[in-house]
């Protein structure tokens, strides 16, 4: 074991990834390093990056972030997806600034008692924002893991034992670099396909390169079919804004603006009965979109008018959803080819006209 982790340190030392919240030769900010473990839970460094370094320019405090108001910050988060995340995050926030003063708990009991720090969360910030000795496992870390000891077991049953074995390897002397280590050594070289077993700093102790078949771990259950719902989303216009609606704080995509909707569930809706308003609504076509628990086949329906009650009429469509977003870009594609052939048919009637 010392063997081990001396060869995957010396490693980590040699030539670990450059990310904007990684610290050499200082303490992190734990602010700066909760925001991006919050911020890539389920996205890649590539996708999450710009977010982390917009979040620390409005607020770069974590009590400016509990000064922010909801809405701009759940706007701030659109594209992130998992929303539930940014009501957690603006929770931890607060907690931290009314309880603890704008001051991290450096512990990973500490940090788990703050709102939507779980046990990743909070070891991964114990150990690398304060180099508490912390067994943080993540995606990456479980791949290494499972391939280092072959672990047979499938996901997710095999979890237990990945933070058996992770905890067994963890380096009690740089625990928080021992994590980033493993972090980019799953990122970087044992990737899910086509594992770079001959830049493999541990592969001498691999059970799974020496049994020739790395691809082949984590054992992964059979896959089960995710289930398909219905919907149907509205883009009432009112000259060129369109009106967004707040949903539900508790539910999917809460707390967020969006275009309003029915219901989505097992049953194709009646869209042109279930609209929000009375108006001259035209089906302009239908949406695909994944969620992690089912998938959502959504129409697109559109109308000029008001009087939509709690709307918030808005000539911007950056902020919102991926859903809603890919609805908004439908219906101006929709538009726009309703333009042309509008300027089309009255370039043929001039035309005719001269002949």
């Amino acid at each position: 074991m010392p063997a081990l982790r001396a060869a995957l340190l010396n490693w980590y030392d040699a030539g670990s990834r450059d990310l904007p919240w990684r610290v050499r030769g200082g303490r992190p900010d734990p602010y700066a390093v909760w925001l991006s473990e919050v911020m890539l839970q389920q996205t890649t460094v590539p996708h999450a990056t710009p977010y982390w370094l917009e979040f620390l320019r409005r607020w770069p405090t974590v009590c400016d972030l509990a000064a922010a108001d909801d809405g701009e910050v759940m706007s701030a988060w659109a594209g992130l997806g998992y929303y539930a995340r940014a009501r957690n995050l603006l929770a931890c926030a607060r907690a931290v600034t009314e309880r603890h003063g704008g001051v991290f708990p450096d512990t990973e009991d500490g940090l788990r008692a703050l709102p939507g720090v779980g046990a990743y969360t909070a070891a991964a910030v114990a150990a690398i924002a304060f180099d508490r000795y912390a067994h943080v496992v993540d995606g990456n870390v479980e791949r290494v893991v499972s391939r280092l000891f072959r672990i047979a077991t499938p996901l997710p049953k095999a979890k237990t034992e990945m933070r058996a074995r992770a905890a067994e390897l963890t380096d009690p002397g740089r625990p928080g670099d021992w994590a980033q280590a493993m972090m980019d050594l799953g990122a970087m070289v044992c990737r899910p396909k086509a594992p770079r077993c001959d830049r493999c700093p541990v592969a001498v102790w691999c059970a799974a390169k020496a049994a020739g078949d790395a691809e082949a771990y984590p054992v992964k259950a059979p896959n089960t079919a995710r289930p398909r719902r219905y919907g149907a989303a509205y883009v009432l216009r009112r000259g060129d804004e369109v009106a967004l609606v707040q949903r539900p704080a508790g539910g999917l995509l809460g707390g967020m603006l969006g275009l309003p909707t029915t219901d989505w569930s097992g049953e194709r809706p009646d869209g042109l009965a279930q609209a929000p308003v009375a108006a001259d609504w035209r089906r302009v076509g239908e949406i695909e979109h994944v969620f992690t628990h089912f998938s959502l086949t959504l129409e697109v329906w559109t109308a000029e008018g008001e009087g939509l009650d709690g709307a918030v009429w808005s000539r911007e469509a950056s902020g919102l959803p991926s859903v809603f977003s890919k609805a908004v870009r439908m219906w101006q594609g929709h538009a726009a080819k309703r333009s042309s052939r509008k300027a089309s048919a009255r370039r043929s009637r001039r035309s005719d006209r001269r002949d």
